[in-house]
């Protein structure tokens, strides 16, 4: 199965991703040995979706720490693990799990600086430490697909969009992941993979995985859902997620609140599959979670090679939209599925 590519892994003293936008021309791997190459990995996307982000982050600022040589001035090294985070944090400002790795290796790091350890002990523990994480994940995301293939496994035809599979994380995915375990399970669902412009991650890098392992897959444009879901043979929409208000309130990538509008007029049920460290409940609802606006030659050059604007015309490209909880038959995280009311049961099971 395509969860055997490894997204994102550690080998030969540096942090090795797939370069995801290459695919699906090629997959290609790229040794990521530096901060600054880490952040530009995260910033052009070369490495995307929220759980895989937050990986990526972890390794990143232990390469942005580990050649610190003072290995007496353990302050000194601390104010070194802040600086280096805040400039990672700036890559991209809606993922969550950017902000939650770097806030968790940064804690770390302060609680264990204690009892006259040193310099190089304490980067050996941050660097086992971004190991954890990425091993979380990945059972993170099986935990998922367990839960959301209880959800789906009635429902034999499923829409998704973007991508928030094996690629968007560690291993196996978490929208993805409930197909993955059903394929385990004897149990084949067929999928439409909305296309995702601008920049093309359904059509590029979900029907790539999923074709891969053997899970039938068809691409359809962005504007052909409602007509697809009129037909009746969606049964159900599972999409991943950027950012979670405390309200339920969802960011994910641009689009996705068309999805479940079309949805809800269609009496589909929308899930939305993400990991408890995808939730900000420091913020109420979801308009107050910041929305990247990307640039305008994603829109007005076509992958690059082909001017789709005129010159003088002004673009709009905002990287993420958000779909209010309403609009959200359930949550899916690894702790279990939260249904409304939304505002109690996320506090219920997250804490």
């Amino acid at each position: 199965m395509n969860s055997r590519l490894k997204t994102i892994e550690w080998r030969n003293s540096c942090a090795r991703i797939i370069d995801q936008t290459l695919l699906p021309e090629q997959i290609s791997y790229i040794d990521v040995d530096t901060l600054d190459k880490m952040y530009h990995a995260i910033k052009i996307l070369q490495i995307r979706g929220a759980p895989a982000i937050g990986v990526a982050a972890a390794y990143g600022l232990y390469l942005g720490v580990r050649d610190f040589n003072n290995d007496a001035d353990i302050n000194a090294f601390l104010k070194h693990v802040d600086d280096r985070a805040e400039y990672l944090a700036s890559a991209r400002p809606t993922a969550v799990n950017l902000f939650w790795a770097l806030g968790r290796m940064k804690k770390f790091a302060h609680d264990n600086s204690g009892g006259g350890i040193s310099v190089n002990a304490l980067k050996k523990m941050l660097f086992d430490e971004a190991n954890r994480i990425l091993d979380e994940d990945r059972k993170m995301c099986r935990a998922i697909g367990e839960y959301g293939f209880e959800l789906l496994k009635d429902k034999d035809c499923i829409l998704t969009h973007c991508n928030a599979g094996g690629l968007a994380t560690s291993e196996f995915g978490t929208a993805l992941a409930p197909i993955y375990v059903g394929q385990e399970k004897g149990v084949i669902f067929k999928v439409f993979a909305d296309e995702t412009r601008p920049l093309l991650q359904g059509a590029r890098i979900t029907s790539l995985e999923l074709s891969e392992a053997g899970i039938p897959v068809t691409v359809i444009c962005d504007n052909m859902s409602a007509s697809v879901m009129a037909t009746g043979k969606i049964k159900a929409c599972i999409v991943g997620a950027d950012r979670i208000a405390a309200n339920g309130d969802t960011a994910n990538k641009i689009g996705t609140y068309g999805v479940a509008l079309i949805a809800a007029a269609h009496n589909i049920p929308f899930y939305v599959a993400a990991p408890s460290s995808t939730f900000d409940l420091s913020i109420p609802d979801g308009t107050h979670i910041p929305i990247e606006e990307r640039g305008r030659e994603e829109v007005a050059n076509w992958m690059g090679t082909k001017k789709t604007v005129p010159d003088k015309v002004m673009v709009f490209n905002p990287s993420f939209d958000v779909t209010p909880s309403k609009l959200i038959t359930a949550i899916i995280t690894e702790k279990g599925a939260i249904f409304p009311p939304y505002v109690d049961n996320i506090a219920k099971l997250l804490g």
